[in-house]
């Protein structure tokens, strides 16, 4: 399936969550069988040649992506989860938002020295997520090889905030102006 075919499967729905947003549902892309299937081709045609060790998935989308990812890798999978979500102590990682903050976390032990990271999201827009799990990954010694995405909004910029701030490149699949 060529990527102009997955994008016809990605929902937009004008005004959600509010006024002037144009959201992208990635529900749609997930639930065809084809479409969901080359989105993970893709991002493991990206890194079938790079010695990943993990998978880092940001909840909850992330999750969708990067499980299947990590199968097709042979590599493990780890959780980066919203707070008092892990059982076992964790380390974290807190980044603004538009208005406030919020704090993603991982296990402490998930990621030893070295070990080479993708970092899995559904979707980039603004990139603080991203950049915060990066981060995160990189606290624990982790190496992050890149931080992927089926979806990224380019005219938010995102890419930029990532590499800017961690030194990470980014891959995505199908990128979006939305203008």
């Amino acid at each position: 399936m060529l990527v102009d075919e997955v994008k016809e499967t990605i929902r937009q729905v004008p005004d959600f969550p509010k006024k002037g947003i144009q959201f992208l549902d990635i529900t749609t892309g997930v639930k065809n069988y084809d479409a969901f299937k080359a989105m993970i081709d893709f991002l493991y045609n990206e890194f079938k040649d790079k010695n990943v060790n993990y998978v880092a998935g940001i909840e909850s989308r992330g999750f969708v992506f990067g499980a299947p990812l990590a199968l097709m890798l042979g590599a493990g999978f780890i959780m980066i989860r919203k707070p008092h979500k892990l059982p076992a102590e964790t380390i974290s990682e807190t980044y603004d938002l538009e208005y406030g903050s919020d704090t993603i976390h991982m296990h402490a032990d998930a990621i030893k020295e070295g070990d080479n990271v993708v970092v899995v999201d559904d979707l980039l827009a603004t990139g603080g997520t991203a950049t915060a799990a990066c981060k995160l990954v990189q606290k624990a010694g982790g190496n992050v090889e890149a931080a992927a995405f089926p979806i990224e909004l380019t005219p938010l910029k995102g890419a930029d905030k990532i590499t800017k701030e961690t030194g990470v490149r980014v891959v995505s699949m199908m990128k979006y102006d939305l203008d």
